[in-house]
């Protein structure tokens, strides 16, 4: 009886859930097909329960819950299968809409029944769409379109295909389906119900002019003008602008000139006023630039001058009002319209200056003039100044100076200009003393102003004081700090100082602001270098030849690099490189013809070493390779050929002479005889000379031990010179070895050192070649 009550565990007491997971044969259905009560209680109604009735209380009193509980006896129908719920061997069915319907083990503890979460309350408010992500304006523009499709279609289902054309005219245009565009303008065009198709030609000339297709585009632009009423003033002025420059483009000046001047007698812009005096430019008509000139400044702005913002008293409200309308849009622009004009008439100033008169200042003079008299009154003073760099330009520092010095009795911010521009001047022509005084004087008159901080900074740089220009440059940052000068020259400061860390973080701001900057990047490779590393260097130096790919000296420094690294062959690529580019370096040619001389093409570095002998004449080493270079590909003849010219050329060099008499006896020459003569009289005079700069040194320290110094000291400084000379020609202060280990003093791998043995390539073992090191000149051989 008590085999089928199950006693929970102490330890498993809170679990209402244990042995759900336990199989059940019985409940296996794979066995019902073969399962006959069930079948028969599928067919028929055998085996169903009874009806609940009211008379019967709920079963759940009849029969126990099979739970942990109560007890678990297991109920079997009429026809012996067991019922849901009950037990069979031993085994509970799991309750399986326990947790779906609310009942969890709080609401055993007192918990309210709620299976759908109502008391938690109401739902958090919706979080705001942002509108600034990619999707939302993804979304935002797919449902503009999707309202435009819209609109289409009901005009359409209205009959109103006009509009659909349209919008679809407009969208060919836009996306450069010019073809379409205009085929689409063409069939609303064409709609004699169509009242607006002035308007619509006026986008036809557009697309036209676009194509630059310039005659078809004046032909709708004049359609367009013939057909849209006089009363729409506006368009029509911007249809004759727009046929103007439509003629300019076509090189008809004169066409141009008639369509702005009917505009500047009828509505007159800057756009226009500008256009013209750029016609009148191009025929070269003087007296009608002037007339267009002073037309141009004439062109109202109407706009609100700065009285306008300045407050007459100290009324609060007046001057929140007056704070308010500062910068709002209108004031914004009224600035840009402004400075749009001061452009258009000062590019039209520098125009048509030079060509106005006989000479460009006599120009200036002239529009100076004008502009004073007009309300760009604070314009004449820029246009002194430009005055000034043209003369700058035409390196006419003179002029340019004197121009400049006439405002030192103006106003503060000119006078800050100008004296800017004038210690710049200075510094470049090292006059530093009056770089100095006229950048105090800009500092002086504007504080505020970077560029004379920065020449300020730069005179202070070139005394030699490096912190103090490294405060001055950092003043300028803090008052601009897009003052990309001043930046470039704190780096170079630091890097004087031996700030090196300082330095490069400068170069780095700087190269984030100016991308492609040369200077900039030669900069932080150098950096990187000073920091022993390599590969960052070589790295920066070739984004700096991706920017200039011509410039020979990165492409040496990087062939320098290379070498440093021990990797020949991309040392050797750009440093031929650079010669290409640059064939007149002296140490890119050294260098590549060292190279050729390491790797055994002496024939290959004959070019490099004469185009050095080029380049320096005086220089004897260069030939002296050059014949070297000869000797050692094995053509004796030429080699001698050269060292005869060397001698022609440096008769007193002992080792030219040396080499003459060692070839001229392997060859058997009788000219061996006069060199070893001219050799043995070289000698001889070298030992006298340096026996007379010994004596002179001798006679020299005496004086100076006597404290008679003042009589010898010209003829020991002359005795010292002429020592330095001798020591500076190869071999004379050795004795005699016909050797062709004798090195000549370079600074790469000379080339007449030790030579590798080439590969032999007969079957027959040769001898070796008779070197110049093998044997010393016999003293038999030399005369008595």
């Amino acid at each position: 009886m008590m085999q089928n009550v199950h006693l929970a565990p102490k330890a498993d007491e809170d679990d209402l859930y244990s042995g759900y997971n336990d199989y059940n044969p019985t409940f296996d259905t794979e066995d019902l097909e073969n399962d006959t009560a069930f079948q028969q209680a599928v067919r028929t109604s055998h085996g169903r329960r009874p009806p609940i009735t009211a008379k019967i209380p709920g079963t759940s009193a009849s029969r126990p819950l099979a739970t942990g509980f109560g007890s678990k006896t297991a109920l079997a129908s009429s026809m012996g299968r067991p019922m849901t719920g009950a037990i069979q061997d031993g085994v509970a069915r799991p309750l399986t809409a326990v947790h779906a319907a609310g009942y969890t083990k709080a609401a055993l503890r007192g918990s309210v029944f709620d299976p759908l979460g109502q008391a938690r309350g109401p739902a958090p408010p919706l979080e705001m769409k942002n509108e600034d992500t990619p999707e939302e304006k993804i979304r935002q523009l797919e449902k503009k379109v999707n309202e435009l499709v819209e609109e289409s279609c009901i005009a359409n289902s209205c009959g109103d295909l006009k509009l659909v054309l349209f919008n679809l005219a407009s969208q060919y245009s836009a996306n450069e389906m010019y073809a379409e565009a205009l085929n689409t303008y063409q069939v609303i065009v064409k709609n004699k119900m169509f009242s607006n198709g002035g308007r619509l030609k006026v986008n036809m000339a557009n697309i036209y002019l676009k194509q630059r297709n310039y005659s078809k585009a004046i032909k709708f632009y004049r359609m367009a003008l013939d057909q849209i009423p006089s009363v729409h003033k506006e368009m029509r002025i911007k249809i004759m602008q727009n046929i103007g420059v439509a003629f300019i483009k076509t090189g008809q000046y004169t066409d141009g000139i008639s369509s702005f001047e009917h505009i500047m007698s009828t509505s007159p812009n800057l756009k226009a006023g500008f256009n013209l005096i750029l016609c009148y430019f191009a025929i070269g008509d003087r007296e009608q630039m002037k007339k267009a000139f002073q037309k141009l400044i004439t062109v109202p702005l109407e706009i609100d001058y700065d009285d306008k913002y300045i407050s007459p008293n100290d009324d609060p409200h007046t001057n929140l009002l007056i704070e308010a309308i500062k910068n709002d849009q209108l004031r914004q622009m009224e600035r840009e319209r402004k400075g749009m004009a001061e452009k258009y008439i000062m590019t039209a100033a520098k125009l048509i200056a030079p060509a106005i008169e006989t000479s460009f200042a006599i120009g200036y003079d002239w529009c100076v003039e004008v502009v004073k008299a007009s309300h760009y009154v604070e314009l004449a003073n820029d246009l002194e100044i430009n005055k000034a760099i043209t003369y700058l330009r035409q390196k006419d520092f003179y002029q340019a100076v004197e121009t400049l010095k006439m405002f030192e009795k103006k106003d503060s911010r000119v006078k800050s200009a100008a004296a800017t521009n004038l210690s710049f001047l200075y510094y470049l022509e090292n006059e530093f003393a009056q770089a100095t005084n006229y950048a105090d004087l800009a500092v002086n008159s504007d504080r505020y102003n970077p560029s004379a901080l920065t020449n300020k900074g730069n005179t202070v740089f070139a005394n030699g004081d490096y912190e103090k220009a490294a405060e001055f440059y950092k003043e300028a940052l803090r008052n601009d700090s897009s003052c990309t000068e001043a930046l470039y020259n704190i780096g170079l400061t630091y890097k004087k100082l031996n700030r090196i860390d300082e330095a490069l973080d400068c170069f780095l701001k700087l190269q984030a602001i100016l991308r492609n900057s040369a200077q900039v990047l030669y900069q932080i490779a150098s950096l990187y270098e000073i920091m022993e590393d390599p590969n960052q260097a070589i790295e920066w130096l070739m984004q700096l030849i991706s920017v200039v790919p011509t410039d020979s000296h990165a492409l040496s420094k990087l062939g320098e690099l290379y070498d440093n690294e021990g990797d020949k062959s991309q040392a050797f690529q750009y440093y031929y490189e650079s010669y290409r580019y640059f064939p007149s370096n002296i140490e890119v040619i050294e260098w590549l013809g060292a190279y050729y001389i390491d790797t055994q093409f002496c024939e290959k570095a004959i070019q490099y070493f004469e185009r050095a002998a080029l380049i320096q004449p005086t220089q004897v080493k260069w030939q002296l390779m050059v014949a070297s270079c000869y000797r050692r590909s094995g053509n004796y003849q030429k080699a001698l050929d050269t060292y005869k010219e060397i001698h022609r050329k440096f008769p007193e060099n002992v080792e030219c002479l040396r080499f003459l008499v060692r070839l001229c006896t392997d060859m058997g020459l009788k000219e061996v005889q006069e060199y070893v003569t001219k050799l043995k009289r070289v000698e001889k005079l070298k030992e006298i000379r340096e026996q007379r700069v010994k004596s002179g040194r001798d006679g020299s320290a005496r004086s100076r031990r006597e404290g008679s110094g003042s009589g010898d000291s010209g003829g020991s400084a002359k005795g010292e010179r002429l020592s330095a000379k001798l020591r500076a020609l190869p071999g004379t202060n050795e004795p005699y070895e016909s050797s062709s280990n004798k090195e000549i003093d370079a600074s790469y791998v000379d080339p007449l050192g030790p030579q590798t043995e080439r590969p032999k390539t007969a079957a027959r073992k040769r001898m070796d070649e008779d070197e110049f090191a093998d044997e010393e000149l016999g003293e038999d051989l030399l005369p008595e």
